[in-house]
């Protein structure tokens, strides 16, 4: 067993890939990260992707980049009947909101249909056929379709000989899915892990794997989980959006559960990391520490043979390398650099084999990998085909192998798979007949000057066969926090909005990762007005290049992403016409004000700390959405749908911002009385159901749907 650089979780966790004999150690990796988001279409993959990658890269989610909000406490009622409580304003609010929605939300049905229909179109003709991830232990493949676990043999599995292994609803998750699966080194157990779409705890299911299957054990409130041995199972608790225990469960003949670690950092620091090893031939005995936290340092783990490779941003500059130490003397000062970065590289991800270790990498915007052999001690380059912006490693590739598999995408590119093969130093592309290719689509890679001069990448997708494209519509996308890439992973109605002439740009501004750890930083706490002023610079550089005009233009963004989407609705609402965004982060300074709230501490990595420092107050204040409302000549119209039980961003933020918006709106179309006045639509539509991770494949089609009608109507109809 081994650890790979790409998992680490909130908290802490150990989600460890199958890998040789010669591996005996997984790890315990205390760091914080965000979790899984949303898993809406009109952004992000709907790929469950078990481990997680570095600071900066692509997230498999469905619906834009998410932010780690808390979970709302609601106040008590006060006993002066007169006096209106925050509980009380915030159900009059929901109340108002919803049957405002009921009155309006007709005009966009019919259209919603439609293209509901459209997506479900494209997702029968390219998602469905290119098949779900499969996971390969040995000579038995396991993969999932519908809610249901599949085995077969490698030679089989395309001949549609399968053995059903488990089925969610037979076992009574009716509103389920499945999000991870694990399989015992001898494949004598397989421990899944079931999510609802209304909750962020999902149960681990561990079943007993032969003729006929049978449940084990069920444990609640699990976040990650991996085998250690054939019958010892490693698994994290979550509670109130935090991981801190780490146990140990026995599938022996002496069944025994019992806590292994406990973090005691309760910062759940972004900006650190510390990580534990477990060996797997003495899995009783307690992990051993790597390298004690050091400020400002975060660090990884691959473990081969005899060292340990770390992914780390020890040392000058302060960006992602590789360096490696003796398993018995891992300690910092032990380091030895084995690879360090080009200047404006960004890795994305690696993966470790018995003779090779494959980095994969971005630079401005272009995706290649580099091949390290450990024989030959040389490093071989191959840049990835141009349209590529995503790939996905092949789920627990074999690390004896000598071709990796893994997929290339884009937002308008659905998967493709390729292997790269080790002995002949070459990159194949594994061809699928019954996936079409597309071929009308031109992606283009720009880069934008901001206000300091700095150069901001922007990709650039529209049809080729599409003339006059400065009439065309536009939807722009951005995040911009917690060093995490906008997701560039395929999204059927983003091939829709292509086919219909519409044009998609990516402003990847800093405060998200895309060039590396510096990018982030450069955009994050007393930073964060560089993000605004890069997202008015890349917008205003498409109009001059010819791409739509501010008439045509829409905005998109997902929570955090709504700090700089509501900013600039705020400050330059004059270069949109509309807005779209998916609960989203809106009220920065009260947020960050309440302490009570299960996140707000550890965001203060990424916002300041407003309690403590009042020059931080005050640049919140400058830019905060909600505290920047005002009366003015122009606003954009907006769309935004929230949750009900979203745990990390506050509905009362969310119902103060669209009431204040529009009231705002309202004002100054009633101070100056104009015949013609524009007056936004700003609309809410809150769900019962969904969580701000996780939401049905139904109710996420329906979510998007209406969203594009309303972009439809409002852009198209001008």
């Amino acid at each position: 067993m081994c650890w790979t650089a790409k998992s680490f979780i909130r908290g802490l966790s150990f989600s460890v890939k199958y890998c040789s004999k010669d591996n005996h150690l997984q790890t315990i990796c205390l760091y914080s990260k965000l979790k899984p988001k949303k898993c809406h279409i009109l952004d992000w993959s709907g790929s469950t992707r078990n481990s997680t990658v570095p600071p900066g890269s692509s997230l498999p989610w469905r619906f834009f980049s998410c932010k780690q909000e808390g979970t709302e406490i609601p106040c008590k009622r006060k006993k002066i009947a007169s006096i209106t409580t925050p509980e009380l304003l915030h159900k009059d609010l929901l109340k108002s909101e919803q049957k405002n929605w009921n009155e309006i939300s007709g005009r966009y049905k019919a259209m919603a249909e439609r293209i509901k229909k459209k997506i479900e179109e494209l997702h029968n003709k390219y998602t469905l056929s290119s098949g779900s991830p499969r996971i390969k232990v040995g000579e038995s493949v396991y993969f999932e379709e519908n809610g249901c676990i599949f085995l077969s043999k490698a030679d089989d599995v395309d001949e549609g000989k399968v053995h059903i292994l488990f089925s969610a609803e037979d076992l009574g998750f009716y509103d389920a899915f499945i999000q991870r699966i694990r399989i015992s080194p001898d494949q004598r157990y397989m421990a899944t892990s079931l999510k609802s779409e209304n909750s962020e705890e999902a149960t681990c299911v561990v079943m007993k794997l032969g003729d006929f299957p049978v449940v084990e054990k069920v444990i609640p409130n699990v976040f990650s989980f991996e085998w250690v041995t054939n019958d010892v199972l490693y698994y994290t608790s979550q509670k109130n959006l935090k991981c801190q225990n780490v146990f140990m469960t026995t599938f022996t003949k002496q069944k025994h559960t019992e806590l292994v670690y406990t973090e005691q950092d309760a910062s759940n620091s972004k900006t650190t990391s510390e990580v534990w090893l477990v060996d797997c031939r003495h899995p009783f005995k307690l992990p051993v520490l790597v390298q004690a936290r050091t400020k400002g340092v975060i660090y990884h783990i691959e473990h081969r043979n005899d060292e340990l490779y770390i992914l780390t941003t020890y040392g000058e500059p302060a960006e992602y390398k590789l360096m490696k130490a003796p398993v018995g003397s891992s300690g910092m000062e032990n380091w030895q650099l084995v690879y360090a970065l080009e200047e404006k590289s960004k890795l994305i991800d690696l993966e470790m084999f018995s003779d090779h270790c494959i980095l994969f990498l971005q630079n401005a915007g272009h995706l290649y990998l580099n091949v390290i052999s450990f024989v030959s001690h040389s490093v071989h380059s191959i840049q990835l085909p141009v349209w590529a912006c995503a790939f996905e490693l092949e789920s627990h590739p074999e690390h004896t192998t000598s071709t990796c598999y893994f997929q290339l995408t884009s937002p308008v590119h659905p998967p493709k798979r390729f292997a790269y093969s080790f002995k002949e130093n070459n990159l194949i592309e594994q061809a699928v007949q019954e996936v079409p290719i597309i071929t009308n689509c031109h992606t283009i890679r720009l880069l934008a000057k901001s206000k300091d001069e700095t150069l901001v990448p922007i990709t650039v997708f529209h049809n080729m066969n599409s003339k006059e494209l400065h009439r065309k519509p536009l939807l722009v996308h951005v995040y911009g926090a917690y060093g995490i890439d906008l997701n560039m992973s395929f999204k059927e109605e983003k091939l829709l909005l292509i086919e219909e002439g519409w044009i998609l740009a990516y402003c990847h501004v800093r405060g998200g990762g895309e060039l590396g750890h510096s990018w982030h930083k450069d955009g994050c706490q007393h930073n964060k007005h560089k993000g605004l002023h890069d997202l008015k610079a890349c917008i205003m550089l498409l109009h001059e290049l010819g791409f739509s005009q501010p008439k045509y233009t829409a905005l998109a963004a997902a929570s955090a992403g709504g700090v700089l989407a509501g900013a600039l609705c705020n400050s330059d609402p004059e270069l949109i016409r509309a807005m779209v965004l998916q609960a989203p982060f809106v009220d920065v300074l009260n947020t960050m004000m309440k302490t009570h709230l299960p996140l707000t501490i550890e965001e203060q990595e990424e916002w300041g700390n407003p309690l403590v420092d009042e020059k931080c107050m005050k640049y919140i204040k400058s830019y905060c959405p909600y505290h920047n409302i005002k009366p003015q000549q122009y606003y954009p119209s907006v769309f935004i749908t929230a949750y009900e039980n979203d745990q990390r961003i506050p509905l009362t933020g969310v119902l103060r911002y669209v009431q204040k918006l529009r009231k705002a709106a309202l004002d100054h179309a009633g101070r100056t009385k104009k015949k013609g006045n524009w007056i936004p639509n700003i609309i809410l539509d809150i769900q019962a159901n969904g969580s701000h991770c996780d939401s049905s494949w139904e109710d996420s089609l329906n979510e998007v749907a209406r969203q594009l009608a309303f972009l439809k109507k409002e852009l198209e109809d001008v």
